[in-house]
């Protein structure tokens, strides 16, 4: 995804859901073929724009496939009448999208059907897909959802700026620290003119750095954020990249930065000399800024057996518990997922797609370094946050923490404290 739709989509967290009722996806209310002709199924996606006519061209194709399921797509991004339709003994959709890290709160509450039968029905080859993103859509021993798309997050840089500062990519955490330095510019009022290293996403980029520097967020007994790891990655950030600005510059920076993906993006008019970001910069550059000159490479990490460390998340689909088509929507999830059409998908939106089979595919040699990211995406050290009935919370708590650690109201340890003070609170179930 590299529209603005991505940047909705990525920041939403599952909120408070109403409690509904496991269907059985082979179970009644399933729907079956009706007798004057196809049944038709409801595809409610929260892309738009761009995107949503290239997964409308899939639609169609699906449809023109065989004569016994009609699917009408809707493009529908409001994801709090997504939760109402699942929540309630009457929806009005059959299959639709979300991200990996909502699969364990939802189904947690009763609002996803499982597709363990689907998937051994359809014949769908589950250890085809990236491990790290298929840890996300597990819950309690079922599988309740399906990566159409994966995205992992990797050091970019503006060759022209890094060779005028006679920088090379840095390949290590100290490469790094320096290379920030060289590359960031005060004038004489305190003003940031230009930013050594920038943020898309704060929590996503915190979180990125957390599992360079050899933290993880979670663990078998729940969230870890005090980790020697997180707390190393925390540190760094506020000793390179807030303290030498000032936390006061740094915002004033950042209101001010150009709208994300546009001409204006803070990394493509060149007032951001490198970012950690997606794989779908790369279609968005070639579109909105052809001419602009930038190369990507792995994130430093800490220690040599960190090498290639990366945060993986993922575009997922499912079928919600209260479908009254669930054998068709089945049916038309194993094709979303097929090799075909989920390269055509992945390609369209400039996203690396959900199997591994595909990730060498000569269908994306058009999208420059693209083989950066999708490699990153394999690596041993590829992790994924655990989606658990309350990830939603962690993930709240987590952005304040992070937002405490960016603007230097807190040291690391005292932010993440705090989080674990709350942790006390969350909801296992």
């Amino acid at each position: 995804m590299h529209t603005k739709q991505h940047m909705r989509r990525r920041a939403l967290i599952a909120g408070a859901l109403t409690t509904a009722t496991v269907v059985a996806l082979t179970g009644c209310g399933a729907g079956g073929g009706d007798a004057d002709g196809p049944t038709e199924i409801t595809f409610s996606y929260l892309w738009g724009g761009e995107e949503a006519k290239a997964l409308e061209e899939i639609i169609a194709d699906f449809n023109g496939s065989q004569d016994e399921i009609v699917v009408k797509g809707v493009s529908s991004p409001d994801t709090q009448k997504q939760l109402t339709s699942m929540s309630s003994s009457n929806g009005s959709f059959d299959i639709s999208d979300n991200f990996g890290n909502t699969v364990g709160a939802w189904a947690s509450k009763g609002i996803l059907a499982p597709l363990d039968d689907a998937i051994a029905a359809e014949g769908i080859e589950i250890d085809d897909f990236i491990p790290s993103a298929m840890e996300q859509m597990t819950y309690d021993g079922k599988i309740y959802s399906l990566p159409i798309a994966t995205h992992s997050f990797q050091l970019l840089y503006n060759t022209q700026l890094l060779e005028e500062a006679g920088v090379t990519p840095p390949t290590t955490m100290d490469e790094l620290a320096a290379a920030i330095e060289k590359l960031t510019v005060v004038d004489g009022s305190g003003k940031i003119t230009q930013l050594g290293l920038g943020s898309a996403n704060d929590s996503t980029t915190l979180t990125t750095l957390g599992y360079a520097f050899g933290g993880s967020w979670d663990g078998e007994d729940g969230p870890t954020p005090a980790e020697d790891g997180n707390l190393e990655a925390l540190q760094w950030y506020q000793d390179n990249v807030i303290e030498p600005v000032g936390a006061q510059a740094m915002a004033t920076f950042v209101s001010g930065q150009g709208e994300y993906l546009s001409a204006q993006d803070p990394f493509f008019s060149g007032k951001v000399a490198m970012i950690i970001d997606g794989e779908w910069r790369s279609a968005s550059a070639a579109k909105i800024a052809p001419d602009f000159e930038w190369g990507v490479t792995a994130i430093p990490a800490a220690s040599p057996e960190l090498e290639n460390s990366t945060q993986v998340t993922a575009s997922t689909l499912f079928i919600p518990a209260n479908s009254k088509h669930k054998e068709e929507a089945a049916t038309f999830l194993a094709y979303l997922v097929s090799e075909e059409p989920m390269e055509k998908f992945a390609v369209a939106l400039g996203n690396l797609p959900g199997r591994t089979s595909l990730a060498g595919s000569a269908a994306f040699d058009s999208l420059q370094d693209f083989g950066v990211w999708a490699d990153a995406a394999s690596s041993p050290n590829a992790k994924a946050l655990a989606s658990l009935p309350y990830s939603a919370e962690y993930a709240t708590d987590l952005a304040t923490a992070f937002d405490e650690v960016v603007r230097l109201t807190a040291t690391p340890e005292e932010a993440i404290a705090t989080v674990e003070e709350r942790m006390a609170n969350y909801s296992t179930k």
